[in-house]
């Protein structure tokens, strides 16, 4: 006898949850299903009756692709559902804000993707993982990408010919610059003088801007800038940066607007200066972040621009050296950027350090509610949170908030 389940809620994965707890993937609330259980875990999904906010998938590599989840829900769901993935979060630690309305990134706007690349009998195979596979789906019509990194699969699948090993997979990150792809490989065979001439040669034939093989540089033909403001900045290979040009946008508007009127901020977690060079337009700014050479490109760039105030650059482990209360104080806004894990022990030093004014930005809810839940512990007042998707049809949720300090 088939089984039936009804999807009660989502996950923070995305994933429907019915009595049990019991996962159904690409599912949503009050669906009735059934399928083959596993554990906790459903798989061959059938459903038998379905939401009126199921939709079908706009891109038809979904069904075996793992990059996205939740294509089989409407727009205005998904949107809903990060923001509500936010309040969650900040209920479980007592703390509630307005809600700025959510921004979402349009669909082929991601300007930078790592293309798995494995070498067959036949040639090539070149795309993105199924959804906890290792299995490769190919993405000729894929809806997250630029349409200038779908052009550019053939190059990552050329480098995997010349430097990939049948064993394993070559993990190719095509990144848009203003001048051209910006590529970086791992996990190719290890470098030598054929290969590093073979690779160079590539370079030339496909007109990347650069080229780096596991972090060394093979070859630049042309510095691969980012723009921050008005600055013009070339990251090391592999540095971060948003996902999307107006998801950037989206974030410095919310970062702008919590740090208007301040004349000295500090950025933490600075990366290649996503915030700091903008800000500097109005502001002076201390970018710290532990990466050397990504300051390093940040001080560059900022020596290149026109018109900025004065910007100053640290390398500094936030984690283990986090700015004291006493270094703090020269500022009247402070603008964290942290990963995932957030940032507790930065966050107790500012807690102490009573700065008027905080930006936070994250790519956590739940580490960005515990921190938050530090702040208004020392008398900070969360504002307002502004929700930005950029990782559109994924559930991941991005957002900023302003933090001050209640009079």
């Amino acid at each position: 006898m088939t089984q039936h389940y009804t999807i009660n809620r989502l996950g923070h994965q995305g994933d429907g949850i019915a009595d049990g707890p019991i996962y159904a993937p690409r599912t949503l609330p009050g669906e009735v299903i059934s399928g083959t259980l596993l554990g906790q875990f459903l798989s061959d999904i059938r459903v038998e009756t379905p939401s009126d906010q199921r939709v079908k998938a706009p891109c038809r590599h979904y069904k075996t692709c793992g990059g996205c989840q939740m294509q089989h829900a409407a727009d205005d769901f998904v949107a809903n559902w990060k923001v509500d993935v936010v309040r969650n979060a900040l209920a479980a630690q007592g703390l509630d804000a307005p809600m700025r309305p959510i921004h979402t990134s349009p669909e082929r706007s991601r300007r930078r993707a790592t293309i798995a690349v494995r070498r067959t009998k036949k040639g090539t195979l070149a795309g993105f993982h199924g959804r906890a596979s290792e299995t490769i789906t190919e993405i000729p019509d894929c809806h997250l990408l630029h349409h200038t990194l779908i052009d550019a699969i053939p190059v990552a699948e050329a480098l995997a010919m010349l430097g990939g090993s049948r064993k394993g997979v070559l993990a190719v990150t095509l990144t848009l610059s203003e001048v051209g792809l910006d590529v970086a490989v791992k996990g190719g065979k290890p470098l030598d003088g054929p290969l590093e001439l073979a690779l160079a040669q590539a370079t030339e034939l496909h007109g990347l801007a650069r080229l780096s093989w596991d972090d060394e540089v093979i070859a630049m033909r042309e510095p691969p800038i980012q723009r921050f403001g008005n600055a013009g900045v070339t990251p090391p290979p592999g540095a971060f940066l948003q996902a999307t040009k107006d998801g950037e946008q989206a974030l410095l508007q919310a970062v702008s607007d919590a740090t208007l009127g301040a004349k000295r901020i500090v950025d933490l977690f600075a990366g290649c200066g996503t915030f700091s060079l903008p800000l500097a337009q109005t502001a002076e700014v201390h970018a710290v972040e532990g990466e050397a050479e990504m300051t390093k490109a940040l001080d560059q760039g900022w020596r290149k621009a026109q018109g900025l105030k004065q910007v100053t650059t640290e390398a500094r482990d936030l984690f283990r050296r986090p700015l004291m209360p006493d270094e703090l104080k020269k500022f009247d806004a402070v603008v964290l950027d942290p990963p995932r894990a957030g940032a507790e022990a930065q966050v107790a030093e500012l807690a102490q350090a009573q700065r008027p004014v905080l930006a936070y930005v994250s790519c956590n809810p739940v580490s960005f509610a515990r921190d938050a839940k530090i702040l208004v512990n020392a008398g900070y007042a969360l504002e307002w949170v502004q929700v930005v998707d950029q990782f559109r049809w994924s559930s991941h949720t991005e957002l900023a908030a302003r933090f001050s300090l209640n009079p």
